[in-house]
This record gives C-alpha cells, sequence and structure tokens, in this order.
C-alpha cells in the first residue's frame, strides 16, 4: 500500500509543479503546444516501443484484456441508454459523450500509473491498442456520418497508423513476438529518449489544467455528471465484478483491470469533438471531472485490491 501511494504522490506532485509552472508564466503560455507534439511525435513511441519489446506477451494477450473490453462495451451501452432516454442528443453528440464515458487517458495518466502503481507500462498497451485500433475508428464512421465532416473512408481506416505512438507500440510488440534480440547500443536511445516522456506528460497535463473552466452554465452539466460517473465509478465496478466473478483473476490480474478502468477520460475526446464541433463542453468538462476524481478513486481501488 505504501508503494501505491507513493507512486500516487509522484504523480500528483509533477502535475502540480506544471500547473506552477503554467500558472506563474514561467515558460510562456504557447509552450504546452510544442511540448505536447514532442511528446507525441517523439518521446511516447520511444517509451512505447522499449516497453513493448521487453513485455511479456502473456500480459498483452490475456483474459484481462476481455475484461477490459467487456468493461467498455458495458459503459458505451449505460451511456448511450441514458442518452437516448433522458437527453435525446443526435448522434454525433452522444457518440462523444460516450467517448468521454469510456476511453481511458492510457498515454498522459495511464502510462504514469502503469510504471508507478502497477510496476511496468506494458500493462496499459492492450488498453491503448484496443483504444485506437478498434473504438476510435469506429466512432469517428459515426461521427463522419452524422455530421457530414468529409471525412474519408481511408482517414478513418488508416488513423491508427498515423498514430506515432501505436506504430511504436506494435513495432515493439513484433519484436517481443518474434522473440528479436535488439542490441543493446540500439535499444539504450530510445530507452534514454523515452524516458523523459513520463515527467512531461504528466507536467504538460497539469499545465492543460490551468484556467479551464469546464462546468460553467450550458456546458452540459448532466452529459458531464453521467459520463463522468460511468467513467470513473461504472468502468472499475463492473472490471471487478467481471475480473473476479466471470474471469476469476488472480489479485494482481484484478487490481490491474480495476486501476486502468478508473482512469480519466482521454483528452483527444476533446480534440475530437473540436474537429467536428460537437459536444466541445462536455468533453472539456469530463475530461477534467474524470480527472480530479480518478484519484480518490484510485486510492480506494489500491486499499482494497491491492496485492
Amino acid at each position: 500500500m505504501i508503494g501505491v501511494l507513493t507512486g500516487f504522490a509522484i504523480i500528483g506532485s509533477i502535475i502540480a509543479l506544471g500547473y506552477v509552472i503554467q500558472r506563474s508564466g514561467l515558460i510562456g503560455s504557447d509552450a504546452r503546444l510544442p511540448i505536447s507534439r514532442l511528446i507525441y511525435f517523439v518521446l511516447s513511441p520511444a517509451l512505447l516501443f522499449t516497453v513493448m519489446a521487453e513485455a511479456d506477451l502473456h500480459v498483452i494477450y490475456s483474459e484481462s484484456m476481455l475484461v477490459t473490453i467487456i468493461t467498455i462495451v458495458i459503459s458505451a451501452v449505460c451511456y448511450v441508454g441514458v442518452s437516448l432516454i433522458f437527453f435525446r442528443r443526435p448522434a454525433a453528440e452522444t457518440t462523444i459523450g460516450t467517448l468521454a464515458a469510456v476511453q481511458a487517458n492510457a498515454n498522459n495518466i495511464g502510462l504514469p500509473v502503469s510504471i508507478y502503481v502497477l510496476g511496468s507500462g506494458q500493462f496499459v498497451a492492450p488498453v491503448l491498442l484496443l483504444q485506437t485500433v478498434v473504438l476510435v475508428p469506429i466512432c469517428l464512421v459515426i461521427l463522419d456520418l452524422s455530421t457530414q465532416a468529409k471525412v474519408s473512408i481511408s482517414t478513418i481506416v488508416l488513423q491508427p497508423f498515423r498514430n506515432p505512438a501505436i506504430v511504436a507500440a506494435l513495432a515493439g510488440v513484433a519484436v517481443a513476438s518474434f522473440g528479436l534480440d535488439v542490441p543493446q547500443p540500439v535499444l539504450e536511445p530510445f530507452s534514454l529518449v523515452g524516458a523523459a516522456a513520463i515527467p512531461l506528460f504528466l507536467m504538460t497535463f497539469g499545465m492543460a489544467l490551468h484556467g479551464q473552466k469546464p462546468l460553467a452554465k450550458g456546458s452540459g452539466r448532466r452529459e458531464v455528471a453521467v459520463a463522468s460517473a460511468i467513467k470513473v465509478g461504472v468502468m472499475p465496478v463492473a472490471a471487478y465484478l467481471f475480473g473476479h466473478f466471470a474471469f476469476g483473476l488472480n489479485d494482481e490480474q484484478l487490481f490491474t483491470v480495476v486501476v486502468l478502468a478508473a482512469l480519466p477520460t482521454a483528452q483527444n475526446v476533446y480534440n475530437f469533438a473540436v474537429r467536428f464541433g460537437r459536444a466541445e463542453s462536455v468533453a472539456l468538462g469530463s475530461v477534467t471531472v474524470t480527472t480530479v476524481l480518478a484519484l480518490p478513486v484510485l486510492l480506494v481501488g489500491a486499499a482494497l485490491l491491492n496485492p
């Protein structure tokens, strides 16, 4: 338990540092964009390649991944059902809300949590791959058809392979799957560059929190409340119930799937909302609210389930 609390304390302190940096204006108001691009195109791919190249394939292809799939499906059905009955929003708005309710922040928060709390970055890889290769393309098709935003089918199909992190993760999985022995002098530069990803992930996330007002009047508070409750409430509970009773996961596996299910909403949900011009305030509010609520939920999960 002490190790878990230490991991969360490390994560929280670096996020707080990013917030202070942004608030103080130390590196300027426009610094977050180039830092984010550096992380997206260079640091994160390097980290994921090294993590996956040395990963245990039993962690990637396991019953835990099936639990994650079931959890996502159940949570998505919950949001769509509530939306159809109570909100009655158009398909595009419902899709953004559904993404806010089920898509986890597997990069900015998931990787640090996986490394500092679960002990290895490989645990977050199945979530990252599943979301980017399956969940996001399906939602992009719905958004395209419902908004006629002129996003071609080829763009949707190739979208996962235009994500450097996914390409790097798949390359790492290939190395691990074929048992390739990458020479240490070749792997070491990736390790050194990737090591910078986690602290910069967390600092830029803290910087992004400064100045946000996600729950202003007319911002879709009901949708934000439902999406947030599903993301940090329904998902971890569903992961526990199916992992424990349906699949009989051991204590370590159960702790892992619950922690990953409780991760906050991914920031790119807001990017999709902006791209299609739909439910922007709902996406922004869900990202912020779940980020705040995820920490106490994760702490409770750690207290009850940490093996």
